[in-house]
């Protein structure tokens, strides 16, 4: 969009995250979509004049991003939510939203931008004039998906951001608009504004209230909404990686984000292995008496084959052969070694450790085989999972108090037990016998032992336990 929506937010007195680290986000995002201006496309110089080029990509970016997506969120991930209405009401709306397609993209964007949103919110309800909530069951919770570059923080304090404002475009009638929305705290309760602002160069044009009618999708949107919470309406995910561009900053980076050199590296080595080819090809120069017709009037040699070059007239009065082959020899066993090295640096600078991605046969490899739980894989997996456990609790918990207000008798503080997928982890089975043995010895209760390995509550495992384990604990 033409606007700065910096300055839109300075103009209303409020200050965010500069404007040099949006720009980095578009380099990871140019990174993640294999074109790099002046990298992948850039000019050669011939001698004569400069050149087009198309430098070709391995799309590693891409790739980093959707394999960590995979391990973090995944159809394994179990959530558990004690409450049985609330669980009922987390999961339709959950359902109803695409969550379990769209979260696991969410986390595709996480890995290349740093950071997503997702902002639940009440959907045809009625907003009094002073913005309060009417209570009634006429409405419904819906669910809006925020990339990094629409999420401008405009509070926080070690990394947890409790003001922020939300950016969605709209295109009506081939004009572009921006859905500005704030969340900002006014004596301890969080209230939303909604701002709609036409795109245009600088802080862009401000629509009145009044005219919002006029606009498709914004006509029944309320100006200003007090949500009556302490808790904010919002949930911010992140990598769990330092933001070494500006250790004040609370967004969080790309997972390749320090090894865009290495991915440079990649993308020009992997193109001089396919140019090895391209330009290696045989060719076969014929002189002109070889390219005429044979006795029937047929072509010597098909027209169409670009195998073939034919030489200029006269050639063989010069004491040229009839026919010259070149056959160069191509550095496949090289470039291939180049690949993997690189690969290599590119697998541990992200936390996948050694080996994990292999060139082979022309295309990358992922490594299958699992992993053992001191491996950096599995470190990286569980670190992520710290920030990932706690957004998923957070979500589940604003989407019910939101259902409290359609009347629907969720319970906001139920206990809620969020398993990840550990498929993967090699020594899973011999932790489950260990488990085994401490409930035979008496030290883990069947309760316990149930809970962990179900992906239930103690609570729940403890109720569905048969009658003589719950006798005896």
């Amino acid at each position: 969009m033409k606007m700065d929506v910096r300055k839109y937010l300075n103009k209303a007195g409020y200050d965010t995250v500069d404007a040099s680290f949006y720009s980095l986000i578009c380099v990871w995002k140019s990174w993640y979509t294999g074109d790099v201006n002046k990298f992948h496309r850039y000019k050669m110089y011939n001698g004569k004049e400069h050149v087009p080029c198309r430098r070709l990509s391995l799309g590693m970016a891409k790739k980093l991003s959707e394999d960590i997506a995979d391990l973090l969120l995944n159809e394994r991930v179990q959530i558990t939510i004690q409450d049985k209405k609330t669980s009922e009401f987390v999961m339709n709306v959950l359902d109803d939203n695409n969550f379990s397609v769209i979260g696991n993209d969410y986390q595709e964007r996480k890995a290349y931008t740093g950071t997503v949103a997702y902002v639940p919110y009440l959907d045809n309800i009625e907003v009094s004039e002073d913005g309060s909530i009417i209570p009634g069951d006429a409405g419904e919770v819906k669910i809006n998906y925020v990339s990094a570059s629409n999420i401008y923080p405009l509070s926080w304090c070690n990394g947890y951001i409790s003001e922020c404002a939300f950016v969605f475009p709209k295109v009506i009638k081939t004009k572009k608009y921006a859905h500005i929305q704030l969340h900002i705290l006014e004596d301890g309760m969080y209230v939303i504004e909604n701002h709609v602002v036409e795109c245009s160069a600088g802080a862009g044009k401000e629509i009145p209230v009044e005219n919002w009618h006029d606009l498709h999708g914004f006509e029944t949107m309320s100006e200003k909404i007090h949500t009556g919470s302490s808790e904010r309406q919002f949930v911010i995910d992140r990598l769990n990686i330092a933001n070494n561009s500006d250790r004040d900053n609370p967004m969080g980076v790309a997972i390749f984000a320090n090894s865009i050199d290495v991915l440079r590296g990649l993308d020009t080595v992997y193109d001089s292995y396919i140019n090895e080819f391209v330009l290696g090809k045989k060719r076969i120069f014929a002189a002109p008496e070889l390219m005429g017709e044979d006795f029937w009037g047929n072509p010597v040699f098909d027209p169409n084959d670009v195998v073939f070059y034919q030489l200029p007239e006269g050639y063989l009065k010069d004491g040229g052969k009839p026919l010259e082959t070149v056959d160069m020899n191509l550095r496949a066993d090289e470039h291939e070694k180049a690949i993997n090295d690189n690969l290599n640096m590119l697998s541990m600078k992200c936390g996948f450790g050694q080996n994990h991605y292999k060139f082979e046969n022309g295309s990358v490899q992922t490594a299958t085989q699992v992993i053992s739980e001191n491996s950096d894989m599995y470190r990286t997996i569980n670190k992520h999972e710290l920030i990932l456990e706690p957004v998923l609790d957070e979500l589940i918990r604003i989407i019910a108090r939101l259902g409290q207000i359609l009347g629907i008798n969720t319970n906001p503080d139920t206990e809620i037990v969020i398993n990840f997928d550990d498929s993967i982890i090699e020594d899973k089975q011999a932790e489950r016998q260990s488990d085994r043995q401490d409930v035979s010895m008496g030290v883990m209760s069947h309760a316990e032992y149930r809970a962990k390995w179900y992906g239930e509550t103690l609570e729940e495992a403890q109720s569905k336990l048969p009658e003589q384990n719950q006798v005896m604990e």
